[in-house]
């Protein structure tokens, strides 16, 4: 694969888990599960099996319900993100090791997706909410939409 398209992906998945944190790891892993991502004999291997895809499915439902809960700390919050640049970088570190590069620069690229997909979907939604005068849950479920989308087109490339 180019490395040009590897580092865009990485990046992507990244910004993925930065808009929704579980939803990228659910993607990856059932990519991986499926055979879309080879991470056979890698440290990340755990990644494509039955109980991983199901546990970070699970998640992924959990958050996309709790995201519309008014009580849901800021994805922009220390803790919060901390966890999405953590999860952006498991998840850049899938594709580059399943292209046979270094599982470091992506993870390193993931996490810098994670950032860039928090804050800016963060401000993206707070500023669409106020210009457009609609309630947060309809902008929250497009943004759903577009994290499932993004997610399944990277892996599925």
């Amino acid at each position: 694969m180019n490395l040009n398209y590897l580092f865009a992906f990485a990046v992507g998945i990244g910004v993925v888990a930065g808009l929704r944190s579980l939803m990228a790891p659910a993607v990856v892993s059932w990519a991986a599960h499926l055979g879309w991502l080879n991470l056979h004999g890698s440290p990340l291997a755990f990644m494509g099996s039955t109980l991983a895809a199901a546990i970070f499915s699970l998640l992924a439902i959990g958050e996309l319900i709790a995201d519309k809960l008014p009580r849901t700390p800021k994805r922009t919050a220390p803790a919060p993100l901390l966890a999405r640049i953590l999860i952006g970088g498991l998840c850049g570190a899938c594709l580059y090791v399943s292209a046979n590069h270094s599982l470091f620069i992506g993870a390193l690229f993931g996490g810098v997706g994670a950032v860039i997909g928090a804050f800016g979907g963060y401000e993206i939604r707070r500023r669409l909410g106020n210009k457009l005068n609609v309630k947060d849950i309809f902008i929250a479920l497009c943004e759903d939409l577009i994290a499932i989308g993004l997610a399944c087109f990277l892996v599925s490339r």
